[in-house]
């Protein structure tokens, strides 16, 4: 599959390149895993010259060894040979005050995981440096929770180091629109909500799809549910990298989540204990849920329901880690069909997200987000508000466009006094409107 969007992203690491050239810059990029950050990396730096080290998983002298090679490749420099790796960085470091380059540290938490004291030397080489060295520094790492603890918290080493920080985020509506275009022209919007729902604008999983011809939606749940598939196992790996020894309570509230027990009191009470801080984690420190308040509702308000942010993941736990055993006992054929009879229901929920994301996307708006009342009653889907022109949209989405009606639609905005105030423009979205 060819490389699509990222403009801005490029841009600003065009930018920092040029930058480098009269002292060095230090650019942090985050994404979770399959986002596409080392594509874009070699997008943006296909022109350059490029040192790029992916950190493994090894001892610090393995991880040595093949970064001497990599720069003996990359740059033809023979580096003195060292157990150290911020010996290495520092040697590094000295090359670049006479030879502009690009050094790219891929996964670059795991040097943290490796010895916790590299991060320190790092720290102190780039400090001794930077303003004589024309070293284009870039850090990346799939595992946000490290990388914001390692660059965010004012009691580590890098705190303050990063010049440039961009979180890369996954494709919009439009884009993944364009992608299946390009691949299956005469695509229908029941294709383009099912790549939506599996892929969730992740490069990489829409890759894979486009890559084997699975462009249709019969297609796309055969490749799903096939012996071989990512899909089935992505989930899994993904939480355990994120969650290490406490991989079980994160799945347990991720779970609970996917099948409709969204406030904090049905998930405590679920768990047998106190859900706060697990979901403040996962908010925070991990980026898979999300809170969602009424709209006009202030940033103080109780009336929280919680979301999975990251719609693989719902996927994820909706269809394939409660059919576990299915996939053991290799009923790949019952787990199409499952995933088939349940795709209709739980497609109206992801039918609404993708609204939000593409209202969000194309129209001037300040602010987007549902709407019910303190009884839980009154549900709006889309209330996407403009509070400097002083315009809202107020929607209803249903998969079937004669389901909608725009009187009762009135009718529920009737209900919040705040939207008196706006000019409203009533509609209604269906899956023929994608």
């Amino acid at each position: 599959m060819k490389f699509y969007d990222r403009e801005e992203e490029i841009e600003i690491l065009g930018r920092n390149r040029k930058i480098s050239e009269r002292t060095g810059t230090f650019t942090v990029i985050t994404g979770r895993r399959r986002v596409g950050k080392t594509e874009l990396i070699k997008e943006a730096e296909k022109e350059s010259r490029v040192l790029y080290h992916f950190v493994q998983k090894n001892s610090e002298s393995m991880v040595c060894e093949q970064l001497i090679r990599d720069a003996k490749e990359s740059l033809g420099i023979d580096l003195i040979r060292t157990d150290r790796f911020d010996d290495l960085f520092r040697q590094l470091m000295i090359y670049g005050k006479d030879n502009a380059f690009t050094f790219v540290l891929d996964e670059f938490q795991e040097l943290e995981r490796i010895n916790k004291a590299i991060i320190s030397g790092i720290q102190n080489h780039w400090d001794s440096y930077k303003k004589r060295s024309k070293v284009n520094l870039i850090a990346c790492g799939s595992v946000y929770s490290m990388m914001i603890q390692i660059f965010q918290n004012s009691k580590e080493p890098l705190f303050g180091r990063a010049s440039s920080n961009m979180n890369i985020h996954p494709f919009p509506p439009s884009v993944i629109k364009k992608i299946l275009k390009d691949h299956n022209p005469d695509h229908t919007s029941e294709d383009l909500l099912l790549l939506y729902m599996v892929s969730g604008g992740i490069p990489k999983y829409i890759e894979l799809l486009m890559d084997s011809g699975a462009v249709s939606f019969d297609d796309m749940i055969r490749h799903i549910c096939s012996k071989d598939s990512l899909f089935l196992k992505e989930g899994k790996d993904l939480l355990t990298m994120e969650f290490g020894n406490e991989y079980g309570t994160y799945h347990s509230v991720l779970r609970l989540i996917s099948e409709g027990r969204n406030t904090a009191r049905e998930i405590s009470d679920s768990l047998k204990k106190e859900a706060g801080q697990y979901l403040d984690n996962l908010e925070r420190k991990y980026l898979l849920v999300k809170k969602s308040r009424p709209v006009f509702s202030g940033d103080g308000s109780r009336n929280i329901r919680w979301k999975i942010s990251d719609r693989y993941i719902d996927f994820y736990f909706r269809f394939i880690s409660c059919n576990m055993s299915l996939i053991e006992l290799k009923k790949f054929d019952i787990l199409e069909e499952k995933i088939r009879k349940g795709y209709h229901g739980y497609s109206g929920r992801v039918l609404e997200e993708y609204f939000r994301e593409k209202i969000a996307e194309e129209e001037r708006i300040t602010h987007i987000g549902q709407y019910w009342d303190r009884k839980g009653m009154n549900e709006i889907d889309i209330i996407a508000l403009n509070d400097v022109d002083m315009k809202a949209i107020v929607a209803d989405v249903k998969r079937d466009k004669r389901k909608i009606d725009i009187s009762e639609l009135r009718r529920k905005a009737g209900t919040a006094a705040e939207l008196n105030e706006f000019d409203i423009e009533f509609r209604g979205y269906s899956i023929d409107d994608m």
